[in-house]
């Protein structure tokens, strides 16, 4: 299965990619980072399309499951919960997990 871990430069998401070892896990940052790391850019939670903008990056890179590790991410898209499991996307909330 697909999934995509938020946070990417935190320990915490690397931490939570090394548990997840059935799976084929990207990691992606809203922050600034070098393009080498191989980390995908996601949306801006601030932004007022970030829900729609999270569910089209889902669906077109194939993710099942989106760890949010980050508060603000969460709080967001957990309003959104029922359209992302519309289409079989499941929100987990990693925050206070590690």
């Amino acid at each position: 299965m697909k999934v995509l871990i938020t946070s990417a430069t935190s320990a915490q998401a690397h931490k939570l990619k090394n548990t997840l070892t059935r799976d084929e896990v990207v990691l992606g940052d809203f922050n600034e980072f070098p393009s080498f790391m191989g980390i995908i850019k996601l949306p801006n939670p601030a932004n007022d399309t970030y829900a729609h903008e999270m569910l089209t990056l889902s669906l077109d890179n194939g993710f099942k499951n989106i760890y949010l590790l980050n508060k603000q991410e969460l709080d967001v898209l957990i309003l959104s919960e029922q359209l992302f499991n519309e289409y079989n996307i499941i929100i987990i909330n990693a925050c206070d997990k590690l």
